[in-house]
């Protein structure tokens, strides 16, 4: 059924593509009271949501084995805390801001006792909050680069707090990994896309990319600097 409505939605159906929304509202709320304590109308937010459904309709590639909802989840997710960024500062409830000064003393001590980086599972021990709350309360304030931060255990090899966090792939979350990178692929002009083909996929230096591309070395560290960035955003 899903797959006969998003078929006859590519080929221009608004019915069919109208029921694909209201089949998935229920998602796009159930996304939206992630972010509930920000400073906006729930409402307001599930209509940013609906956007990235609609994305996700248009979007979605029907030659991969993956659940619709499966990739609707990221897009929604993401069109929201675009809309959060790019509205300006988070607003923060007054509840994120005492659970980010609990975590972070909680880390502070956990770094003295332990002589390292702790991790989220132990936050989460120290606090009694969820790791998800702990990560959303972090960005919430402000501290998000916290859990990006390069650290040196005792072992001399750097990590930092994402690192730490279990990662369970499995064939799905593979796939879904590849249609987003595709997406992510076809959003760039063509000296762009040649760029990160070259460093990310063909391993060449920025020299190497430089001499291929026709640019300085310079020139090449900016591009590179600035697409990371421009593609970082569009999935956050």
């Amino acid at each position: 059924m899903v797959w006969a409505l998003l078929a006859a939605a590519h080929q221009g159906d608004r019915d069919a593509r109208d029921r694909m929304v209201q089949n998935n509202m229920g998602l796009v709320w159930s996304i939206v009271h992630r972010f509930s304590g920000r400073g906006y109308e729930l409402e307001e937010l599930f209509q940013v949501g609906s956007i990235g459904l609609m994305k996700a309709i248009d979007k979605f590639d029907l030659t991969f084995d993956v659940k619709f909802s499966t990739y609707a989840v990221p897009m929604i997710t993401g069109e929201i805390k675009r809309f959060l960024r790019d509205d300006g500062m988070i607003r923060v409830s007054r509840s994120l801001k005492e659970n980010g000064a609990k975590i972070k003393q909680a880390r502070e001590k956990l770094q003295a006792s332990l002589s390292r980086e702790p991790t989220l599972q132990e936050i989460s021990e120290e606090t009694g909050f969820p790791r998800e709350e702990i990560v959303m309360a972090l960005e919430a304030n402000g501290e998000v680069e916290s859990i990006d931060k390069t650290c040196s255990p005792a072992d001399g090899k750097e990590t930092c707090l994402a690192d730490r966090i279990p990662q369970e792939r499995d064939s799905h979350e593979i796939l879904l990994n590849h249609m987003l990178l595709e997406q992510l692929m076809a959003e760039l002009g063509d000296m762009e896309r040649r760029l990160i083909e070259l460093r990310y996929f063909g391993e060449k230096t920025q020299i190497q990319v430089a001499g291929e591309l026709g640019i300085s070395q310079v020139q090449v560290s900016r591009l590179e600097k600035r697409i990371l960035l421009r593609m970082r955003n569009q999935v956050r």
